[in-house]
């Protein structure tokens, strides 16, 4: 489905990947092309960067549509802290 608060969203948001009950990463959305699909119903593309970032591990319940988050409850990249990133999957899920 196409996002209501698209202007936002193509002003350096993200979609952030649930991965077995955990958001683990997030790719920048580049561009949302909308259209109508052969039963008259809008939905979009998705162009992202190619760049999959690294974040903070957090539980999140399987979700469809859109979800918008503010700014103090993004998850942190992982990109700095490069010790965590080494670490096993296991044990930085801990």
């Amino acid at each position: 489905m196409v996002p209501k608060r698209l202007a936002e969203i193509l002003d350096g948001g993200s979609l952030y990947w649930v991965i077995k009950g955990q958001v683990a990463c997030r790719q920048r959305i580049m561009d949302i092309r909308p259209f109508t699909d052969g039963e008259g119903i809008g939905r979009c593309h998705l162009v992202l960067e190619p760049k999959v970032i690294a974040v903070e591990p957090r539980p999140c319940r399987p979700f469809q549509g859109w979800r918008y988050m503010d700014e103090t409850s993004v998850p942190r990249d992982l990109g700095a802290g490069g010790d965590l990133l080494a670490m096993p999957e296991e044990l930085r899920r801990e």
